[in-house]
């Protein structure tokens, strides 16, 4: 009895050893595949786009007769005027460890920006003096220095030269006028906040101070002399502008992961 309950047990034995075996050659499922994350967004690349927003522009002009020849109902010899501007720009970044961004920008808008003022004279035979004032374009070429505060807004501050047609045109009743639509230049500094909010777009919004410098325009005389006995024959206007615009930019050659909604 003892000798068959020791052959059961060396049995058993080799029954089980069998079964371990056997499920140890048993395939094992795979574990389940996880996706790594997507890049982190990033600045780097170039892009395209447009804007639209608000310019106010002042224009101060210098007679070289004296600015005291107007008459009391014009007590200075500023021009303000205000519009909407709205136009393209191109550019590029560079993104690098630390979240800071260098780049360059290219933005070219027309403006809606004209006025008309009445100046007049205290020599009454100059009465219906009119200064034209008008911005048709600006463009400006800035390099931006920028930091990604957080991983899909960028703080950034921009500055470089700037470029206008401006006109600034003044008739003196029947007598003289001027007529001349220059090309001038100057500087630009402003800044802004842009928003990558899906994968290649980004919007901004921003503010900017151009400061166009002076210009002499000449006055074509009248008879007897008339501009050059009175107020001389040439006039300074110096122009200077700000502008507010919202923009959006689509974006590419960066590795721009998908932004979070």
């Amino acid at each position: 009895m003892q000798k068959f309950g020791l052959t059961l047990f060396a049995a058993a034995a080799v029954a089980l050893t069998a079964s371990i075996a056997s499920a140890a050659d048993l395939p094992r499922k795979a574990p389940a595949y996880v996706p790594p994350p997507p890049p982190p967004p990033t600045w780097t690349g170039c892009y395209l786009g447009a804007n639209i927003g608000w310019i106010g522009s002042r224009v101060t002009s210098d007679f070289n007769g004296g600015n005291n020849f107007f008459s009391n109902n014009f007590n200075d010899n500023r021009s303000t005027q205000s519009g909407f501007a709205g136009g393209g720009q191109l550019g590029c970044d560079y993104q690098w460890a630390g979240g800071w961004v260098i780049g360059f920008r290219n933005m070219f808008d027309g403006t809606s920006l004209s006025r008309t003022r009445n100046l007049g004279f205290v020599n009454n035979t100059l009465e219906g003096v009119q200064l034209h004032t008008r911005v048709n374009w600006f463009d400006t070429l800035t390099g931006r220095v920028g930091y990604s505060f957080a991983p899909n807004w960028l703080l950034y501050g921009q500055g470089g030269g700037a470029w206008a047609n401006a006109e600034a045109n003044l008739t003196l009743g029947n007598f003289a006028s001027s007529g001349q639509s220059r090309t001038r230049s100057g500087w630009t500094a402003g800044g802004g906040v842009e928003w990558m909010f899906a994968p290649h777009w980004s919007a901004f919004l921003e503010g900017n101070y151009m400061d166009l410098g002076h210009k002499s325009v000449t006055i074509f005389d009248g008879p007897n002399g008339v501009c050059g006995n009175v107020i001389g024959c040439n006039f300074n206007p110096k122009f200077t502008a700000t502008t507010v615009l919202v923009g959006v930019n689509y974006r590419w050659g960066g590795l721009f992961g998908k932004a979070p909604y």
